[in-house]
């Protein structure tokens, strides 16, 4: 009996103890990465337009009814006061006691939940008491997106009145 022992052939290509095994990841090429940019670039394209047409609209609409909300405090101002706050007073009359003449006689205020808002596009609104064109007793506007008297489109005055 020959001393004969199985001995397993390794091949040394199989095992690298030092090299871990590493699992194979797929990755985007270049061209996909191009192609998927020039996509989005067209449907920015086709929808930006879109998009920004409506956003001048939604800022008169917005306008509009946050007149409306400070044409209610005011209306609630001059049911406890008995009138509207002077110019000077302005609209900051419905979020503190204003402390110039003429001084309200039953100020229950604040008026308004928050401070006075800024008009949409960052301007202040236009308050002026006794009014000179609304037959409301105060004239409150917006100057809209140039924030000066005048305009036309998104520039155009916003009248509390109409």
């Amino acid at each position: 009996m020959g001393g004969h022992t199985l001995a397993a052939a390794v091949d040394a290509s199989d095992f690298h103890p030092m090299t871990p095994s590493r699992p194979t990841r797929r990755a985007f090429t270049l061209i996909e990465i191009i192609v998927v940019i020039v996509v989005l670039a067209v449907l920015a394209t086709l929808v930006a337009p879109n998009v920004f047409r409506h956003v001048g609209a939604a800022r008169e609409t917005t306008a509009r009814t946050q007149m409306e909300m400070l044409g209610a405090a005011l209306d609630a101002y001059r049911l406890d006061n008995g009138r509207y706050p002077s110019t000077e007073q302005g609209l900051a009359a419905l979020w503190q006691t204003p402390s110039t003449d003429p001084r309200p006689m039953n100020w229950r205020g604040p008026y308004l939940r928050k401070s006075v808002p800024a008009d949409p596009w960052g301007g202040a609104y236009v308050y002026r008491a006794p009014g000179e064109q609304s037959g409301s007793g105060y004239d409150l506007l917006s100057y809209g997106s140039d924030l000066k008297p005048g305009g036309e489109g998104e520039a155009a005055d916003i009248l509390g009145w109409k």
